[in-house]
């Protein structure tokens, strides 16, 4: 495992729109070390999910991990239905250092995605979790947190 370097804004390479992550490459030597480092950027950096354009990557994956210790990579995450109701929480971003602010999201989800082995899997988030993989779907499409911040709760140049 090693950990990577995570792109911060305004680095472009952010906005980049990542491409769907390649059947041919499931389960493979690349994929693996991909997810551990994946994760292990994601530890050193104290964070609770990360996306793979974060680490200048340009494929559909994410990994969420919300507090049980058990990251889970997700190949090609759609979020295929989501709740009317929806929360306001403090979002920060490991490639928005130092950034926090308030952000307005669905308050549950429904997403499809495809696991290590490319199976599909249908699943409902809701919370916390929810609010996650809004959060990482978005870095897949070059949105960060801070397109769609409310208020600043804190900001270094502030």
């Amino acid at each position: 495992m090693t950990s990577r370097t995570v792109l911060t804004s305004p680095n472009a390479e952010l906005r980049v729109v990542s491409k769907e992550f390649p059947k041919a490459e499931f389960g493979s030597d690349e994929t693996k070390t991909l997810t551990r480092d994946l994760i292990e950027t994601m530890r050193v950096e104290n964070g609770i999910g990360i996306a793979a354009p974060q680490i200048g990557v340009h494929k559909r994956m994410i990994i969420v991990d919300v507090g049980n210790n058990q990251p889970q990579a997700f190949f090609n995450p759609k979020i295929t239905s989501k709740s009317f109701t929806k929360t306001e929480s403090e979002e920060g971003c490991l490639s928005v250092p130092g950034v926090f602010g308030i952000v307005k999201r669905h308050r549950s989800v429904t997403v499809s995605a495809q696991n290590m082995e490319g199976i599909t899997q249908v699943f409902r988030a809701e919370g916390l979790m929810a609010i996650v993989f809004q959060h990482e779907i978005d870095h897949l499409d070059g949105i960060l947190f801070i397109d769609k911040v409310l208020r600043y709760t804190s900001h270094p140049k502030l």
